[in-house]
């Protein structure tokens, strides 16, 4: 069932089973109040287990452009459009968030972003190749982020 995401009151529903649960909800939050002040999107969530096409699609350009392959479970993901934006996002167990921001009409702003709730370490699978870079947010406390540009067609 979706889960529309409140940025007002952070709540962990969907993410408890990850140790970092309260660091994540905050990050979601944190995306949902980027989307809604922006683009005026309601930013909504559903489990993993009904979002394999967006998880599957996510998984596919990590593997196909940098041959990463994520250890951690997927809690949650979400997929949508705004303007000419096709966007996903995948919620892990470990903490790590994924998005996929991808223009449906031409190659101008397709890329893909990492960030790290407080507290956890950077996973092994991207360690080696990614250098991340610290913001503050009031929900999320300090995320840290990295992303690389997509190459291909998906």
């Amino acid at each position: 069932m979706p889960y529309t995401v409140d940025f007002k009151t952070v709540s962990t529903v969907g993410l408890e089973s990850s140790p970092f649960a309260d660091a994540l909800a905050g990050l979601r939050a944190n995306e949902a109040r980027y989307f809604k002040n922006k683009y005026d999107h309601v930013f909504t969530v559903e489990p993993a287990s009904d979002a394999e096409a967006t998880i599957e699609w996510v998984h596919r350009i990590l593997k196909e452009e940098r041959d990463i392959v994520i250890a951690s479970r997927p809690l949650e993901a979400t997929a949508f459009q705004v303007e000419n934006i096709r966007i996903a996002y995948v919620f892990y167990e470990s903490g790590l968030s994924i998005n996929v921001m991808y223009t449906v009409d031409g190659p101008e702003k397709r890329a893909v972003g990492f960030k790290l709730s407080d507290g956890m370490d950077v996973p092994d699978e991207l360690a080696s190749s990614f250098k991340f870079a610290r913001q503050r947010s009031k929900l999320a406390g300090t995320i840290r982020g990295s992303y690389f540009i997509i190459k291909n067609e998906y």
